[in-house]
């Protein structure tokens, strides 16, 4: 998917339903010319409600809702009838959807599952007609509820991409070409920093019928937590992630203090990042002999699996699969 194609962040202006106003009516007919109050109820404004749909993966289809206005509920009739609820307007969004409220900052919404609806902007309560205010001692009251207003205002609608297994690393680190070697994914690969600008996903086919989803993330560059690069804007999306499989390529200089730049990037925007399960690779290691292979082991930190790989010369692809499927069947730590 094209860079302009791809959209994470919007903001729009949300306003729900008026609620309608009770009817104040007295029943009259040729028997009785004061029979009594019969004012219905207002109906309910409209709802502004988000549902999941797992077919979408970008906000794109919402850069279209500059204003997203519910309908007003009916005013109460006579004879007891009620009026009609507000019509509800139903947002379907990608699956990893956060909304919040934009004066506030506070998350109201997420939306984590296929089909998953929830309200996001509630509708006004309908007022109550005056047949639900007689009594023994006030059998004729004139009066009725007025209808709740709508709530308004800006909002925002953030996508964080829900996949099982986020590929973090430098630019150029092999992670788009390691993609399109375990998956049906087409990544755009060329040789130099930032090929990546929006995150790519796909289906790792695994052994049984299984399979797991694999994101390609935009490249860290050192102080993407305090907004260098491509920043927040791709960290956010790490989040989701159940693993880290973190790419450091053969031909590193210092493969272990890369390894600790990246984790301390990921510490900085959000130490709990640090709690996922996380694997390291050495990638474009079809470069690289046993000898070199296990200087290079020595100098990798304890405690995080470490497998070489290479897209390229389709090697340790297998066993790396194998290790990404223990560590997404495994509790986390």
């Amino acid at each position: 998917m094209e860079r302009g194609n791809f959209v994470d962040h919007i903001r729009i202006f949300c306003r729900s339903g008026k609620g309608g106003a009770g009817s104040s009516h007295f029943e009259r007919n040729k028997f009785d010319s004061m029979a009594g109050p019969d004012g219905g109820n207002g109906g309910r404004g409209g709802h502004i409600i988000l549902r999941g749909n797992a077919q979408l993966w970008t906000l794109l289809h919402m850069r279209y809702y500059k204003n997203v206005l519910a309908r007003d509920g009916e005013n109460g009739m006579k004879n007891n009838s009620s009026g009609h609820d507000g019509a509800d307007i139903i947002l379907e969004v990608p699956l990893g959807t956060i909304a919040r409220d934009e004066e506030t900052g506070e998350t109201e919404v997420e939306i984590l599952e296929d089909g998953q609806q929830k309200i996001w902007v509630r509708g006004g309560r309908g007022g109550l007609g005056n047949a639900n205010f007689a009594t023994a001692t006030n059998q004729a009251p004139e009066y009725a509820q007025p209808g709740e207003m709508g709530t308004e205002g800006w909002k925002q609608l953030e996508l964080k991409i829900l996949a099982d297994v986020g590929l973090v690393g430098f630019p150029n680190a092999g992670k788009s070409t390691l993609l399109s070697v375990v998956s049906a994914a087409k990544p755009k690969i060329a040789n130099y920093a930032f090929t990546t600008l929006v995150p790519q996903l796909g289906i790792v086919s695994y052994r049984d019928n299984k399979s797991f989803c694999m994101a390609d993330l935009p490249g860290i560059i050192e102080g993407a937590a305090e907004g260098k690069g491509l920043g927040h804007r791709f960290l956010r999306h790490i989040e989701r992630n159940s693993v880290l499989l973190f790419l450091i390529p053969a031909d590193c200089n210092d493969h272990a203090k890369e390894f600790d730049i990246l984790l301390n990037e990921l510490e900085q925007y959000n130490p709990e990042l640090l709690h996922k399960n996380i694997i390291l690779a050495i990638s474009k290691s079809d470069m690289l002999d046993d000898e070199l292979k296990q200087a290079i082991a020595e100098t990798l930190p304890e405690g995080v699996p470490h497998i070489f790989i290479s897209s390229m010369a389709n090697q340790g692809i297998v066993e790396l699969k194998d290790l990404l499927w223990q560590a997404l069947n495994a509790p986390n730590p």
